[in-house]
């Protein structure tokens, strides 16, 4: 299935693109942008924004800050997480605390999450 790109969010996706969080900012300048395999920030997939993407591996991450553990939030992501493993994307959550607390423990559990979807789609 094919992703559909809502033009009308594009802008927002642009203005988080400039506005990242410092945990977003961390990911992005000190692991993904460099990483071997092409992941992309911010992109928009149906009605969303999700926080990174890699087309290759099928995969998105979201950082989720201390919002995200609110009941109403909580069904808001569970909603967004099964609207996007309809276009056979896999979505894993990162705590902003883990960014800071592990940072290297997050950048070896997304290599691992990487290399796994790879291994399947292969």
């Amino acid at each position: 299935m094919k992703y559909k790109h809502n033009k009308e969010i594009v802008p927002l996706a642009k203005a988080l693109r400039m506005n990242m969080t410092k945990e977003e900012k961390r990911l992005w300048y000190d692991y993904l942008r460099e990483y071997p395999i092409r992941f992309i920030r911010q992109k928009v997939i149906g009605q969303y924004i999700v926080d990174f993407y890699c087309a290759k591996a099928k995969l998105v991450i979201e950082l989720d800050g201390s919002g995200h553990y609110d009941d109403k939030v909580i069904e808001k992501d569970v909603l967004r997480t099964e609207f996007l493993e309809q276009y056979g994307l896999k979505v894993i959550r990162i705590s902003n605390l883990d960014i800071t607390k592990n940072f290297e423990g997050v950048c070896i559990f997304i290599d691992n999450e990487v290399k796994q979807s790879l291994s399947q789609l292969c």
